[in-house]
């Protein structure tokens, strides 16, 4: 039996297409492990606070000498932790919000890139810490020509984003998914979302 984790960051909770993408691939994931288990974390539903003075101060504290100010403004990075900790995979949704991730998942990843925690420090290199075997990273944007031969490949910022952080942090296999041209009429809207699932039940 795996855990799988699923991150959840669109602004939009109806009509958002990244979202959507996401309960397509939680269905088809249980239907075909059925013994697996789903966590969810929506950051947008309570957002998660933008790391402070406070917060950063008690990250570079060992615990036993935090105060209780610093406890508590460390304690959902903690949270945030361990439900990453438990997961064999993860299931990232994010819309493109202006060439990059929305803030909203930003703010997550910056309560979770904790040295110590989810990665190292050996010498003058990096270690991951995060024994998670594969991500699937689900994306939407409204315009189209996002990948890497398009006319806007240049200013996709949120694939390469995910591929680098991710494996910084130790994430075996990390795979990609983008429903582009969402501003389009809903057929060719309904087509491009069709093929993406088709892409990622492949990918399964």
């Amino acid at each position: 039996m795996a855990t799988v984790l699923r991150i959840d960051s669109s602004a939009r909770v109806e009509g958002s297409h990244s979202r959507q993408l996401a309960d397509f691939f939680q269905q088809t994931w249980l239907e075909k492990y059925p013994a697996d288990r789903f966590i969810t974390r929506d950051v947008t539903q309570p957002s998660i606070p933008h790391v402070d003075d406070l917060a950063i101060s008690g990250f570079q504290t060992p615990p036993d000498r935090q105060t209780p100010e610093m406890k508590q403004a460390v304690a959902l990075s903690d949270e945030l932790i361990a439900e990453l900790k438990q997961a064999e995979v993860l299931l990232i949704s994010a819309p493109m919000y202006n060439f990059s991730i929305p803030s909203a998942m930003k703010a997550w990843v910056d309560q979770i890139v904790r040295i110590g925690h989810t990665f190292a420090v050996e010498g003058n290199s990096f270690k991951g810490l995060l024994t998670t075997q594969q991500a699937f990273v689900l994306s939407a944007s409204g315009a189209g020509g996002y990948q890497a031969e398009g006319p806007f490949g240049a200013l996709n910022f949120v694939e390469p984003y995910f591929e680098k952080l991710l494996g910084f942090l130790g994430v075996q296999k990390v795979l990609y998914f983008s429903a582009q041209g969402m501003m389009a009429g809903p057929d060719e809207q309904a087509a491009v979302i069709e093929q993406v699932k088709s892409s990622i039940r492949d990918a399964m």
